[in-house]
């Protein structure tokens, strides 16, 4: 289907693809990756020949159609099916000519190549994807100029499905999606017949649907077989496997070195030290492959506040005075909450977290926030809010004020940026490292509680996992908006969900929120409305009948106050763990240092036996920690 061979494209005078090649073949579905602005993007756009590489070759099968989200969303007065059906260029063509045409044979061909091509199926399936996109049958009818930017690009991508290419080039296609209409996405590509590349950060997106991974680093492209777990473990053991080479080449080259430097001088050995400057010369180092610079995302510790931080009774929000978005609202946040929000975009969920953060004010009921809380927000908008013409370093001196360089400098590194990277206005900074920046703004004032909507859309994988780690280890609460299932799983303990103009606690985990989902959309349902009533129907049907709303926000009080000790015994427990671990493999580290063996078996024994103390007191805190757990657990579903 694709041969990509020997192309080389610089931009601005800098190699971003040198001598890269792969091949994929008809109906594999590839996994583009690569930390940001390695070129991944670029090599979209070298394969539809919109730019041209300044070496090699790529060569697109013959009659090949090319699939591509369109730069421009439509948003014209077309419905949003028209617009849909417009994007099947051959069928439309067919038609018209089918309208003109008086020629009997040519006549016989248009129909048969129409119902070749399934023509008189067209808009049942148009209809297909757009519900799946999270249009209902009333919005599929409604003109495209009437959606905002995110919806309107999601028409374009049903357009791009719904062409069925023979290659179809998908550039993070679920950046602007939720979490039901991800599913969907993910189940679409997976069964989708033809030739697919997609550049994606989605860890989950990229398992379950990717049959191989091309890896872009180091201005190459790396072809792994399999999905991207595969493709992690696989590299990890060739990273390994080529730092050991590169250590042994090392000792070689400074033994051939040392030969050389003492007999270099002699008559005798002067062949002998000739023959291994050669053998130097013609040693061609071997990359230890060392992985690039990671960022991290220190979140500082806040001053602990009691809890609730906020507690809400029969609260009432919305836009306009008598249309509320969201109403009943009976809920408290703790400083230990991890919660993540679900639901279909529409439904309220960046509504409850601007009334969350003050930035929309209740319209009744009663909400009570601590005296001294600082939220810190995340969302979107936020990033094109950034003076464009300041840098890094500017925007946070100022949000610092009377900080020295260093230490802004410093505040700077542990969000991963470098002295000159924070020197670069804001306009040239990429999506990702916008999203670093307005996360170490965010932290400076040390807040209580994280409102995050939609975090990832513009980070790498690497990056999503930095933010995972440090999530993890802030110790204050986190309100998470988000269509990453992989994140959502790994940061939120506690899942809400956003229905039926409310907000109430969801019985389960993610991996049943997504099964609930996708049992829906096999079932054929096309209203958005009807998708979230059947799953908060679904996930209600066995609970208890619902309390008022004081009697239920009690209850939760008294619940959570009863097991607030229990947790806090076991964040103790764990931390214990972790901190065995570390010490443990410190002294791993040095077990292994060179240095080590010179200081004699006495020492080294010495140092095994500390290992084995600390293995055996780790396995048996890591037991107790288990068993609380799962004491907490019991206690939790009781």
């Amino acid at each position: 289907m694709l041969h990509i061979k020997e192309i080389t494209y610089r931009v601005a005078g800098r190699i971003l693809l040198e001598d890269a090649s792969a091949h994929i073949p008809p109906g594999h579905k590839v996994g583009l990756i690569g930390r940001n602005g390695t070129g991944k993007s670029t090599l979209l756009k070298l394969i539809t020949g919109e730019i041209h590489s300044d070496a090699g070759k790529i060569h697109l099968r013959n009659g090949a159609r090319l699939g591509v989200l369109p730069q421009e969303a439509p948003s014209g007065p077309e419905s949003l099916l028209e617009s849909v059906l417009a994007a099947d260029v051959e069928r439309n063509k067919l038609l018209a000519e089918s309208e003109t045409a008086e020629d009997p044979l040519r006549i016989a061909e248009i129909h048969t190549r129409l119902a070749d091509i399934s023509a008189h199926t067209a808009e049942s399936r148009a209809a297909k994807i757009l519900s799946g996109l999270g249009f209902d049958h009333e919005a599929q009818q409604r003109p495209c100029s009437s959606f905002s930017g995110g919806w309107r690009t999601r028409v374009g991508l049903a357009g791009t499905l719904f062409s069925n290419p023979d290659l179809l080039l998908l550039d993070e296609p679920s950046n602007y999606l939720d979490l039901e209409a991800t599913l969907w996405l993910e189940s679409f590509l997976r069964n989708y017949p033809q030739t697919l590349i997609i550049v994606s950060h989605d860890r989950d997106l990229l398992n379950n649907v990717a049959t191989s991974i091309i890896h872009l680093e180091n201005k190459g492209l790396i072809k792994y077989t399999g999905n991207y777990d595969f493709f992690e473990k696989t590299r990890a053991e060739r990273l390994a496997q080529n730092a050991s080479m590169a250590k042994k080449q090392d000792l070689q080259r400074k033994h051939l070195q040392s030969f050389v430097d003492r007999f270099k001088a002699k008559a005798s050995k002067a062949r002998q030290a000739q023959s291994r400057v050669k053998m130097l010369e013609k040693m061609k180092p071997i990359a230890s492959m060392m992985e690039e610079y990671t960022v991290n995302f220190a979140f500082p510790a806040p001053i602990p506040l009691s809890s609730p931080i906020i507690s809400m009774e029969s609260c009432t929000a919305g836009y306009s005075e008598n249309k509320p978005v969201l109403q009943r609202l009976d809920l408290r946040i703790d400083m230990d909450d991890r919660i993540a929000l679900l639901g279909p975009n529409g439904n309220g969920k960046s509504t409850f977290a601007k009334l969350l953060a003050g930035r929309l004010q209740r319209q009744s009921g009663h909400m009570q926030k601590s005296s001294k809380l600082k939220i810190g927000f995340f969302a979107q908008h936020q990033l094109d809010e950034m003076n464009p013409d300041e840098n890094a370093f500017q925007h946070l001196q100022e949000k610092l004020g009377k900080a020295s360089e260093s230490q802004v400098r410093s505040k700077l590194g542990q969000f991963g940026f470098s002295k000159d990277k924070s020197d670069v206005p804001v306009r040239q900074l990429s999506g990702g490292e916008k999203s670093r920046l307005t996360f170490c703004l965010l932290s400076i004032d040390k807040p209580h509680l994280l409102i995050l909507d939609e975090p990832t859309n513009h980070l790498d994988v690497d990056a999503r996992e930095a933010l995972v780690q440090g999530l993890n280890d802030y110790e204050g609460a986190v309100l998470l908006i988000s269509h990453d299932p992989h994140l959502v799983s790994l940061v939120a303990d506690t899942l809400w969900l956003v229905a039926d103009g409310t907000v109430s606690a969801y019985d389960g985990d993610i991996n049943d929120y997504k099964k609930l989902v996708m049992e829906q959309a096999r079932a054929g349902a096309s209203s958005k409305k009807d998708r979230v009533e059947v799953v908060a129907g679904e996930q209600k049907a066995d609970k208890k009948p619902r309390l008022s709303g004081k009697e239920a926000r009690k209850a939760r009080a008294a619940a959570r106050a009863a097991l607030s000790p229990k947790r806090k015994e076991i964040g103790k427990l764990e931390k214990n763990v972790q901190k065995l671990e570390q010490e443990k493999s410190a002294l791993e580290v040095k077990l292994a240092s060179p240095g080590t063996y010179d200081k004699g078996p006495e020492f080294q024994a010495k140092l095994v036996a500390e290992i084995g103390k600390l293995k055996a007191a780790q396995e048996a805190a890591e037991a107790i920690w288990m068993s609380g757990l799962e004491e907490l657990e019991s206690l939790e579903n009781t």
